[in-house]
């Protein structure tokens, strides 16, 4: 990256909405893209986030996945609207190809695992929706774990996020999903 300091059509530097329930990452990666160049507008919660992009129509958005109770996906049509012109990327610490392909599908132009920093995010954006922050492609058939947590993602999604629905729906125990869950996705 260069020192240059990103600008806009209009002259003025521009802006990047960081939407995340986690203020310590907010923080830092607000501070980051500012060290950057960019106006950096930070939310905790999708109504913040709206508020913000209604008064500055930012260019580019940073939106996590799950914010407290709520979905990032469910931003991504509503920033669309706002600005139709906003790339948008989704941040998760839990990924899974079916909601990759949501995100996609709402919006987003790419999706990216946490932990990501502040230059890997720019290179996405610079680069385009073709470029995964891993540098990871996968060949080959997934792993069964792989298989498993895609699954249990899928029907996660259809359940709205509904832990004891998607239990059921598994024939699992409530508890045993949400320990599940809790950890990180095999990668193949």
């Amino acid at each position: 990256m260069g020192n240059e300091t990103p600008v806009t059509h209009t002259g003025r530097a521009e802006s990047i909405l960081i939407v995340d329930d986690d203020p310590v990452f907010s923080d830092i990666l607000g501070r980051a893209m500012t060290k950057r160049g960019y106006i950096s507008l930070l939310a905790n919660d999708i109504a913040a986030a709206l508020a913000l992009a209604r008064e500055y129509r930012p260019e580019r958005a940073v939106v996590d996945l799950k914010i407290r109770r709520e979905s990032g996906l469910d931003l991504l049509p509503l920033l669309q609207a706002i600005n139709p012109d906003m790339r948008m990327l989704i941040l998760t610490g839990y990924s899974s190809i079916s909601t990759a392909v949501a995100a996609v599908k709402l919006g987003a132009f790419d999706y990216a695992c946490k932990p990501v920093d502040a230059d890997q995010i720019l290179a996405l954006f610079d680069d385009g929706a073709e470029k995964n922050v891993s540098g990871e492609i996968i060949d080959g058939p997934l792993s069964i774990q792989r298989l498993q947590w895609e699954h249990i993602q899928k029907t996660l999604e259809r359940n709205a996020g509904n832990i004891s629905a998607t239990a059921r729906s598994l024939g699992m125990h409530r508890r045993t999903l949400q320990r599940k869950l809790q950890k990180r996705p095999v990668k193949r």
